[in-house]
């Protein structure tokens, strides 16, 4: 998916899957659909530069008061939320449907980064952010969104 794939939806605005037919081919998901997509889910893409270099890594996240919070340690991630780095996080799933049909959603948030202080990142000791590799992950980097978009869209027929 390229990075202007999310941009004809609107940003955290008005429901347009209204007025979109209910068998449409691509549908553009409401700021609240994504954001109980990605309160659902916990996986994610989440893309950053630094310097002259993109990256692109895998994370596991939690949501709260619509702020994505992970759980890092010493590294690149930390280092572009301390810079406050623009970001994107991505979550995607293809799903199959009870008649047979497979629909795929993604849904996109753009924002920047930043590192809690200490007593903020205390008050999400209690969260389900483990990391999967057993290393410590004392730090705790909050995307703050700007923009979240989102696409529902029928797959072509294996």
């Amino acid at each position: 998916m390229s990075p202007t794939d999310h941009e004809t939806a609107p940003r955290t605005s008005p429901d347009r899957s209204s007025t979109d037919p209910p068998d449409a081919l691509v549908r553009h998901l409401s700021a609240e659909e994504c954001w109980e997509l990605l309160e659902d889910h916990e996986l994610g893409r989440i893309g950053y530069r630094l310097v002259d270099e993109v990256h692109v890594v895998p994370v596991n996240y939690a949501v709260v008061d619509r702020t994505l919070l992970i759980r890092t340690d010493a590294g690149n991630k930390l280092l572009a939320a301390a810079l406050e780095s623009d970001v994107a996080l991505e979550i995607d799933s293809v799903e199959s449907l009870a008649d047979g049909r497979r629909v795929a959603w993604s849904v996109l948030v753009r924002g920047h980064a930043r590192v809690l202080g200490e007593d903020e990142a205390h008050r999400y000791d209690d969260l389900p952010l483990v990391p999967w590799v057993a290393t410590p992950k004392w730090e705790v980097v909050a995307i703050v969104p700007e923009a979240v978009t989102g696409r529902r869209f029928q797959l072509v027929p294996a």
